[in-house]
């Protein structure tokens, strides 16, 4: 059973400035209830309890949010405000909470890597608090996606279908179809032009990796900007053992722009609040 979970949020969120100034993006509300907090519930639900931060400067505020704040919570004993926090409450039972520092922004494969002290010699999922995924009345997409951990004991993407005119800004995978909604993936491309894409199946902030990527990923040089790619490891890691993408059953909003936060604050209001408003 996969049990640790790792959230990458040392990123700067420079597309939400001024707000992500001396607020971590990662904390941005949706409706009520911010980003991060959506991710470590999927987690949680997928039995990953082991929640894993990489965090840099600045990002305090994630910490705090998982923990008791003593002040807030005396003010407001034996009032009807006190429900508001049954949900972060239950989170904080369910879970442990553990972080370490990514020094330098050198890329999501280096932040992984970085991560390496916390996780040790076994799978994880990962999540990037940006790609809010939600599937209502099923089972989130770590959980699907640890089912297929179990059955084939190798890493997993997830991926799905977008415009051509979009595909630039994603990782894109290549492969081999084994059913409908899983592919043996033979080559993954970071951001490639749209005419060469070979496929219109874009990687989401969605993964479960075998530790074995610990090792590519340090043998992985950087590339633009020099930063260290994901991508590139677990492209050396399709080719030298098993990597499967799935196209995972709900919803992705990218939340890491302006209009797919918008377009995923109005979806959970009318989903989860309006009926209660």
């Amino acid at each position: 059973m996969v049990t640790k979970c790792v959230f990458p949020v040392a990123g700067y969120g420079t597309r939400f400035l001024p707000a992500t100034k001396a607020m971590p993006k990662e904390m941005l509300p949706i409706v009520n209830k911010p980003l991060v907090q959506y991710g470590v519930e999927e987690a949680v639900e997928a039995g990953m309890r082991d929640i894993c931060f990489v965090t840099g400067r600045g990002k305090r505020a994630i910490e705090d949010h998982f923990d008791v704040s003593f002040e807030l919570e005396t003010q407001i004993a034996g009032s009807g405000k006190e429900a508001a926090l049954e949900g972060i409450r239950s989170l904080m039972e369910q879970a442990s909470f553990s972080y370490t520092r990514q020094n330098e922004m050198k890329g999501l494969g280096h932040a992984i890597l970085v991560s390496r002290r916390l996780v040790g010699d076994e799978p994880f999922g990962v999540v990037l608090a940006d790609d809010l995924c939600l599937n209502p009345g099923g089972d989130g997409v770590l959980a699907q996606m640890a089912r297929l951990h179990a059955q084939f004991r190798c890493s997993i993407v997830a991926v799905m279908e977008v415009p051509q005119a979009e595909i630039g800004a994603y990782g894109v995978i290549a492969g081999e179809a084994i059913s409908d909604d899983l592919i043996r993936v033979t080559d993954m491309v970071e951001k490639p032009d749209p005419a060469q894409a070979p496929s219109n199946l874009a990687v989401i902030g969605r993964y479960l990796l075998t530790p074995d990527i610990f090792g590519l990923i340090e043998s992985t040089e950087a590339g633009k900007n020099g930063e260290i790619q994901l991508t590139d490891a677990l492209r050396s890691q399709a080719q030298q053992g098993c990597v499967m993408a799935y196209k995972f059953k709900g919803r992705r909003f990218d939340c890491g722009s302006v209009p797919g936060f918008m377009e995923a604050t109005n979806h959970c209001y009318e989903t989860f609040f309006k009926a209660d408003a």
